[in-house]
């Protein structure tokens, strides 16, 4: 006998418990759902048993079933758990957490942090740290970010600032996932996968949203969301136009041993941005009750960014008197334009497999100027002035096609596919200073940067579900060719190698819903593209960012052992990285320069644990803990050719207490506090940081209409130190990122809101096949 289990918007449920007991109330088997919500009632003496289903997500059900009735279909809905006071049915959930074999689901759908955007949704998520605007995933920084399991081309504040303008309600669920399977491409340490909402609801429907924010300077974002459905077409289309002030402040301290000399700048950056545009659309059709096609969209687009910086250093001497200064005057103004298209088709091939193709371009345009000025003076100099001018333009091309095969029964999946990846990337970076009162090209100070990557990528999975006990292995091969061509000097470099990934998972769940497992994977972290290009981009006369050509990927080494109970989740983890590439600086002596570079270290190692628990402790209170403590061990190379070993004990927590006010109109509250303490990253200790935030929803107007107040860093307190200290390497700067604000968001939904009756779709031709 054959059973289904779905939810109450017709929607298949996997990995749901089905308990199953003899007349006598005694276990006789214990069967976990498959990916089609689907199981099998066999090798049972009994005439009748009863089924008890069991799921976080879902009130509990039980049922009584006539085995004999061998024709017998079993179709089990389960429903919420909802709370009926004074009529009225609240149906706004806490955010829940779900631990499947290879990743740990974070689903935000109807839940209290809905209201905010996709990166403070992150910034929430188990596992996930955020310091200093840079994502973490248990202390490692080296993350795949993926929506819908496509690559993101974008990194730091581009990153940050697409997610900013991704509203919540868009955002299904968040999967962190540390040991990737081999379906997924083997860049980066973990995979962080968000997972989008689909339209489930006929006809069409619309959502206007606002959102204001007062930060040092104000910003805003504003825009809309529409959907239509009917029959076998889906549309979704959205637009969001942001704008606004971002300001930075932060504070340079440089010790030069050699002259005894200590140089301080102070720059407190502002940078308007009139023009963020968000754009995304995807439609869905379903030619035949096979065959599903897709077609998806999204574009972020930032025409001009400007600001003029102004910083003055101060230059000390040994008994600690000023002596000399400078100050940088820096005009700039940049631009971005990011675009992604995909086409997926998938298709059934009968009841137990089916063949998926995947294809997809992206591209990322990026221009940078800046016209910096430098007054000079200098002791025993006559005062001078210094005017160079920079001009740095980016273009990263990616496309990527991927075929998948997915067969399945009752106790087996196999899995396997191949994928090929082309990346282009050309950087021109063009340098001119003043001489004589004119604009003079330098070629030697420009630079040229064109770079190639190939990838083809083979894997198989093979998992085993028999029920109490689940097993996964995978092995994915991927074959890299590279090429970077560097204009000043002129260099080629060339690289081409294969590597093997393995992937070994294993879960026991208990009749007691008792959850174990253990797993591990292998995986590489290659460079960014930016990272590899060696052009000294120059903040002033005395500082420059730089690239490394011939940066080698880093190999990383993940082994997780997870224990889940009552939604206690506990993950006690290794990981082992070998050639980490990461952003150091360095100060020279000779020059008085401070150099910040992307380079390898020798290698890298973390141990810890995380552990997060929602507690439900009344009806209208809950609270939620997260907390990550590990041991964290760099070793590197110093200018001084000596290996040191920088480390640390770091604890990232993050606690939060919800209310429900008022149920009728999901009046919410909800008070939070994050804390990271000291850490480090190469060469850099971090001083540790918290930020304290308090977010409010309520509905109106028969909850057409959702508003939600947000304060975020109350106290002012996400300020830190980064400092590095070593042999003559004697610096630090103090980092304040304009987080403290409140906010303030509108969404009016319009349209259609009501979930409609599933229809019955007849069977078509080829179905009856199957």
């Amino acid at each position: 006998m054959e059973g289904t289990i779905v939810n109450s918007q017709n929607e298949k449920l996997s990995l749901v418990s089905v308990e199953v007991y003899s007349s006598q109330n005694i276990l006789l088997k214990t069967l976990i759902t498959n990916e089609n919500g689907g199981f099998t009632l066999e090798n049972i003496s009994e005439k009748s048993v009863k089924l008890i289903i069991k799921d976080l997500e879902y009130a509990q059900l039980e049922k009584e079933v006539n085995l004999e009735e061998q024709s017998q279909t079993l179709n089990i809905v389960l429903k919420r758990e909802v709370q009926d006071i004074q009529e009225v049915v609240v149906t706004k959930q806490k955010p829940l957490v779900k631990r499947k074999i290879d990743r740990l689901e974070f689903n935000v759908e109807n839940s209290n942090i809905s209201s905010l955007n996709a990166w403070e949704i992150l910034k929430k998520t188990p596992g996930v740290t955020a310091s200093n605007d840079v994502l973490a995933i248990k202390g490692s920084q080296s993350i795949l970010v993926t929506i819908n399991d496509k690559k993101v081309m974008l990194t730091g504040d581009e990153l940050k600032n697409l997610l900013e303008n991704t509203q919540g309600d868009e955002v299904k669920s968040v999967e962190v996932i540390t040991n990737p399977p081999a379906k997924y491409e083997a860049s980066g340490s973990a995979v962080l996968n968000i997972v989008m909402k689909k339209n489930k609801i006929e006809g069409y429907r619309g959502i206007l949203s606002s959102k204001y924010v007062q930060t040092q300077y104000a910003k805003g974002v504003a825009g809309i969301s529409q959907y239509y459905k009917k029959d076998k077409l889906s549309v979704m289309g959205s637009y969001y136009l942001g704008r606004g002030t971002y300001y930075r402040e932060g504070t340079d301290y440089v010790n030069y041993a050699e002259d005894k000399t200590k140089w301080i700048s102070t720059m407190n950056r502002k940078d308007q941005n009139k023009s963020q545009n968000t754009l995304n659309f995807n439609v869905e059709y379903e030619i035949d009750s096979l065959t599903n096609v897709s077609l998806n969209y999204s574009g972020f687009f930032s025409p001009k960014s400007f600001g003029t910086y102004h910083v003055p250093t101060l230059i000390y001497n040994s008994q600690d008197i000023v002596e000399s200064d400078y100050t940088t005057v820096n005009d700039h103004h940049s631009r971005s334009i990011n675009n992604s298209v995909s086409f997926q088709v998938d298709r059934k091939l009968n009841k137990k497999s089916k063949l998926t193709w995947t294809s997809y371009f992206a591209g990322n345009n990026a221009r940078k100027y800046q016209n910096v000025i430098t007054y000079l003076n200098f002791v025993n100099q006559s005062p001078e002035e210094n005017n160079f001018v920079t001009n740095d333009k980016s273009n990263v091309q990616l496309y990527s096609t991927q075929a998948d095969y997915q067969w399945k029964n009752e106790k087996w999946e196999f899995e396997s596919g191949a994928k090929y990846s082309l990346v282009k990337t050309n950087s021109q970076l063009e340098f001119s200073d003043n001489e004589n009162g004119q604009l003079q090209y330098r070629a030697d100070k420009s630079n040229a940067f064109d770079y190639k990557e190939y990838n083809v990528g083979l894997y198989s999975s093979l998992a085993y579900n028999p029920g109490k006990w689940n097993f996964k292995a995978g092995l994915r091969a991927e074959k890299t060719d590279l090429e970077g061509i560097v204009s000043e000097p002129y260099e080629v470099n060339k690289n081409s190698y294969w590597k093997l990934f393995p992937t070994l998972y294993a879960q026991y769940t208990t009749e007691n819903n008792h959850q174990f497992g253990l797993s591990y994977g292998k995986r590489i972290s290659r460079p960014s593209y930016s990272w590899l290009n060696p052009a000294k981009s120059y903040y002033n006369l005395f500082s420059y960012f730089q690239g490394d050509p011939k940066l080698k990927a880093t190999i990383i080494h993940n082994l997780n052992f997870t224990y889940t109970w009552k939604e206690w989740n506990f993950d006690f983890y290794y990981r082992k990285e070998i050639y980490p590439s990461m952003e150091i600086s360095y100060q020279e002596p000779s020059t008085n320069s401070l150099i910040y570079h992307f380079t390898n270290i020798e290698k890298g190692q973390a141990y810890g644990l995380s552990v997060y628990k929602n507690f439900q402790i009344k009806p209208w209170w809950s609270l939620s803990v997260s907390e990550n403590v590990e041991h964290n061990e760099n070793y590197f190379v110093g200018v001084d050719n000596i290996l040191y070993k920088n480390k640390v004990w770091n604890l990232s927590s993050d606690v939060s207490t919800s209310f429900t006010l008022d149920k009728s109109s999901d009046w919410k509250l909800e008070i939070g506090h994050r804390y990271n303490s000291p850490s480090i990253q190469g060469t850099f200790r971090i001083s540790g940081s918290s930020t304290a935030y308090l977010v409010m929803n309520k509905k109106f107007f028969n909850k057409k209409l959702d508003a939600s107040l947000f304060f975020n860093d109350i106290f002012k307190t996400s300020k830190e130190k980064i400092s590095t200290k070593y042999a003559n390497q004697d610096n630090y700067f103090l980092d304040y990122r304009d987080t403290q604000s409140v906010s303030v968001s509108l969404k009016f939904n319009f349209g259609n809101q009501a979930v409609k009756n599933a229809r019955t779709i007849k069977k078509t031709e080829e179905q009856s096949r199957l």
